[in-house]
């Protein structure tokens, strides 16, 4: 099993009407989770107006953590008296960096596109990270100054940076975009 945390998501579409009983439902399920070794968070997007479909998830510290909550008498209690809230749910694991990188579809890029999304995202901010800082850590040994590097620009980078570079690189990193879709519009724009 794995040791990299995990994330289960679950899409499920809301029974006609029964939209208060389903979100009380889901509280039920998250406070539930919560009480479980290895638990790290959960989240519920709820649909667009035009929509009824609930995307749920929930992130545990490994596969092993994840399988004990599923397998759990107590989750199967929880799902017997959700029986009538929904219809039809999907579910979808990722571990690791595929967690950042799912798409609502359930895909994900290519780990080439991937490294480019985080690379996109590291380098300024360790450049400006190195402009601010290098002088003042100039003088310290190579272990304390990465140390202190990697210790103040680890949160950085997984709460606010790579979230926001896939985020705007979303159309390319689902295939939906591509430079060279740029470069047949400036060619087809400046032709005379």
């Amino acid at each position: 099993m794995s040791a990299s945390p995990v994330t289960l998501m679950v899409a499920r579409r809301v029974a006609s009407g029964r939209y208060h009983d389903f979100n009380r439902w889901l509280n039920e399920g998250r406070d539930l989770a919560a009480d479980f070794p290895g638990y790290l968070g959960s989240g519920v997007l709820a649909p667009p107006n035009s929509d009824d479909e609930y995307q749920i998830i929930f992130r545990f510290s490994s596969s092993d953590t994840l399988s004990a909550w599923e397998h759990s008498a107590s989750r199967n209690a929880w799902l017997q008296r959700g029986k009538g809230l929904y219809n039809a749910p999907h579910e979808h694991r990722a571990t690791g960096l595929d967690a950042w990188f799912q798409s609502s579809s359930g895909t994900t890029p290519p780990r080439w596109k991937q490294a480019v999304a985080v690379w996109l995202a590291f380098f300024p901010v360790s450049l400006l990270f190195n402009w601010i800082f290098g002088s003042a850590l100039a003088d310290w040994s190579m272990v304390p100054r990465v140390l202190a590097s990697t210790m103040m620009l680890t949160p950085v980078m997984v709460f606010l940076f790579i979230p926001l570079s896939t985020r705007l690189l979303a159309p390319w990193l689902e295939g939906k975009w591509s430079p060279l879709d740029l470069l047949s519009r400036w060619r087809h724009e400046h032709r005379t």
